[in-house]
């Protein structure tokens, strides 16, 4: 009754799921091999031709009777056409089976508003867990080799468009690289990236006509709504770019703060006239005057607020300014802060005429002083 209220129809128990048919042939055409992955190779009924074995450095793999075999660059079932074509000439009609069973660290390069840009390896739980007899013999009788939890983003060869959805092989209980980890990695977020724009460029098999392919994400909403199809799995080579905003995003600041992608809290240095000057910590997206506020709060005798930065492009940002202590988050009084601002709070023209007087009559103070203690 309550499905026929819903417009829901009850599944016959012996009706596939489109899901489950999706599932039952499973082809490997996007994780492409390298040195330092390892395959289980089955020869159906030839055992003393099957194992598992690694590809060498220098992109080859050693098999009984064929011997060296350069595949590197292949995709698993490329390897697979081109290990039964070589295998024909000592089988007769050899059936062949492959599957990772340990993949290798990769590299990729993380660029564009991130904290430190540049080429990072990175490594999750490589090895995939045993499978037994009985499962590897129903998988091969549904037809695949092996099991896959997503598809692949896809595009067009050098296109610049694409398909934004969950990617890589999430196989066995295996845990690999993600775009979260390459950005973390690359010790978080500015003030300025715009995680609603990320990119990746990834380079396509051979046999998917070469090239590369490019995704735009909405990472954001990963952090704020938990979209892990936004989350994609890093292969070897890929290139994650985040773009950079004209203006702080200090919502997004403060949702990343919340998580692990960013580091918690930042350091910064305040001196000049305030009442406990030096290096203060402090959490992400804050502001000018908690800073100010965390050193004590400023001298009465007080000059212009003077902020210094150096930007990645090796350039300073230098401002003064009038204090305000109720100056909002953001403005030019009370700029968001990054990791190594400098903060100094200069003399009034009181205050230096003071220091001055102190510099000029302080030896003279000391002599009449010493003066004072012989007589």
């Amino acid at each position: 009754m309550a499905l026929a209220v819903l417009g829901l129809q009850p599944c016959l128990a012996n009706t596939p799921t489109p899901a489950a048919a999706s599932r039952s042939r499973v082809v490997y055409d996007s994780y492409i091999l390298g040195p330092g992955d390892t395959l289980q190779i089955e020869l159906v009924d030839i055992p003393e031709l099957s194992g598992t074995v690694s590809i060498g450095p220098d992109g080859t793999l050693y098999l009984p009777r064929l011997r060296a075999l350069y595949v590197e660059g292949l995709t698993v079932e490329e390897l697979r056409y081109f290990l039964t074509e070589q295998f024909k000439r000592y089988v007769r009609q050899p059936e062949i089976y492959i599957r990772p069973v340990g993949f290798r660290p990769i590299r990729i390069y993380v660029g564009g508003e991130v904290k430190r840009p540049g080429y990072y390896t990175l490594s999750g739980t490589q090895e995939l867990g045993g499978v037994s007899s009985e499962a590897d013999a129903a998988i091969r009788a549904s037809g695949g080799d092996q099991l896959n939890s997503r598809p692949d983003s896809t595009a067009s060869p050098g296109s610049g468009t694409s398909s934004s959805g969950g990617g890589g092989i999430t196989t066995f209980g295996a845990l690999f690289p993600t775009v979260f980890d390459a950005i973390r990695t690359a010790q978080g977020i500015t003030p300025y990236s715009n995680l609603a724009e990320v990119q990746v460029t990834r380079r396509q098999p051979v046999s998917a006509g070469g090239g590369k392919i490019r995704t735009q994400l909405n990472f954001l909403s990963l952090i704020t709504e938990g979209d892990e199809s936004q989350n994609i799995r890093l292969f070897d080579g890929d290139v994650v770019s985040v773009a950079k905003s004209p203006v702080v995003l200090r919502e997004q600041l403060l949702k990343a703060g919340q998580t692990n992608l960013s580091p918690q809290f930042i350091q910064v240095y305040v001196s000049g006239r305030v009442k406990t000057p030096g290096g203060i910590t402090l959490p992400q997206a804050s502001a000018l005057n908690q800073a100010l506020n965390l050193a004590g709060g400023p001298s009465l005798l007080r000059g212009k607020v003077e902020f210094i930065r150096f930007t990645r492009e090796g350039e300073l940002d230098r401002r003064l300014f009038t204090y305000n202590p109720n100056a909002a988050s953001d403005s030019a009084a009370n700029p968001i802060l990054m990791a190594g601002d400098i903060i100094r709070v200069q003399d009034s023209a009181l205050s230096a005429s003071i220091d001055v007087m102190n510099e000029l009559t302080g030896p003279f103070v000391g002599v009449y002083s010493v003066y004072s203690l012989f007589r």
